[in-house]
């Protein structure tokens, strides 16, 4: 088994009228999700007003049980009930950092990686340093750090970089004005 979480992205083209419909039966999937062990959380990003291409993110605690939800049949009848609604998704899978960041067809460039994790890293630490400075400043450093390092890397992963990636999407996602024509970098690990 996976020790890292994954995070199963899907991009579907939806028509505008179906819509509704769409978010109705992508609530369904949701509610079906919850059932399975290992299910983290799952989102959508709606596309903006001059595009229909929605983004869904389902995670699980690791690829075994994934897959384990992947090939349920509940799934599969879910996915059955959905056909018409939506014009033929592009699937992905990432793990660790990446998954932060959204999908690799974005291309995120690491410098805006690395700004966002300060911009989470920062404040988190320094809040730590003054509750917990004082009660730890007289141990050896190797310890201050170990300890702080034990403390805060969970916060950062589960929370805080996770957040700052949500809040800062639109600048770590902005696209420069000219458009690839075509359908996603992803096309070839489509299933």
């Amino acid at each position: 088994m996976s020790a890292s979480p994954v995070t199963l992205m899907v991009a579907r083209r939806v028509p505008r009228e179906r819509y509704q419909d769409f978010m109705l039966w992508l609530r369904e999937g949701e509610q079906l999700a919850t059932d399975f062990p290992g299910y983290l959380g799952s989102g959508v990003l709606a596309p903006p007003a001059d595009d229909d291409e929605f983004q869904i993110v389902f995670r699980f605690a690791d690829a075994e049980l994934l897959a384990s939800w992947e090939h349920s049949a509940s799934r599969r009848a879910w996915l059955q009930r959905g056909q018409g609604l939506f014009a033929q998704p592009l699937e992905h899978r990432v793990q660790g950092i990446d998954a932060w960041f959204g999908s690799a067809s974005r291309n995120v460039p690491r410098w805006k990686q690395s700004v966002a994790i300060w911009l989470a890293f920062f404040p988190v630490s320094l809040a730590f340093n003054l509750i917990f400075g004082g009660l730890l400043s007289e141990l050896p450093l190797a310890v201050r750090i170990l300890l702080s390092t034990l403390a805060l890397t969970p916060l950062m992963t589960y929370w805080f970089i996770p957040l700052s990636t949500r809040l800062l999407a639109p600048w770590l996602h902005k696209r420069k004005e000219l458009r690839v024509v075509g359908r996603s970098a992803l096309a070839g690990e489509a299933k």
